[in-house]
C-alpha cells in the first residue's frame, strides 16, 4: 500500500500543505494515519476522499456540512440515505450554477460578435440600433 506525505498530496491535488492541515484541524480528515511523531501518512483512498471534498467544495458546499458528510461516511450504512439527499442537492445547486453560467456564456458570445463585426466594420455605427442595449 502506497503511502504519502502531505507535501505529495498537496501537489497531487494542486492544493497546499496549509489546506490540507486546515482541513485536518476542521475534522475532514479523521481516517488520514500519522506517524508517532504526528507526521500525516496519506493513502491512496485518503486520496480520493480528498477529491470528494474538493469536489463538494468546488459546489459551495461550507466546511462544516462536508464534515457533517465526512461524519456520515464514518457511521456507515445508517447514514446511506442522507449521504444520498445531500448529493441530489449538490446535483441540483450545480445544474443552477450550470444554467448562470450558461446564460453568461450567451451574453459573453454575443458581445464577442458585436465586437467583431464592429471591428471587420471599422465602426461601431454598424450596431446603431443596439448601441443603448448592447452597454458597448
Amino acid at each position: 500500500m502506497n503511502k504519502y506525505s502531505i507535501s505529495e498530496v498537496a501537489n497531487e491535488l494542486n492544493l497546499t500543505t496549509y489546506t490540507l492541515r486546515y482541513y485536518d484541524k476542521e475534522g475532514l480528515l479523521p481516517f488520514v494515519e500519522r506517524t508517532p511523531n504526528g507526521t500525516r501518512l496519506f493513502k491512496d483512498s485518503d486520496i480520493n476522499a480528498l477529491k470528494i471534498i474538493e469536489c463538494l467544495k468546488s459546489t459551495g458546499m461550507p466546511i462544516k456540512e462536508i464534515k457533517n458528510f465526512i461524519d456520515w461516511c464514518t457511521d456507515g450504512d445508517s447514514t446511506l440515505q442522507q449521504r444520498y439527499n445531500m448529493f441530489l442537492e449538490r446535483k441540483a445547486a450545480v445544474e443552477a450554477q450550470l444554467e448562470e453560467m450558461n446564460k453568461t456564456m450567451e451574453l459573453i458570445n454575443l458581445k464577442c460578435n458585436y465586437y467583431k463585426t464592429a471591428l471587420e466594420a471599422g465602426t461601431e455605427d454598424i450596431h446603431k440600433n443596439d448601441k443603448i442595449g448592447s452597454f458597448n
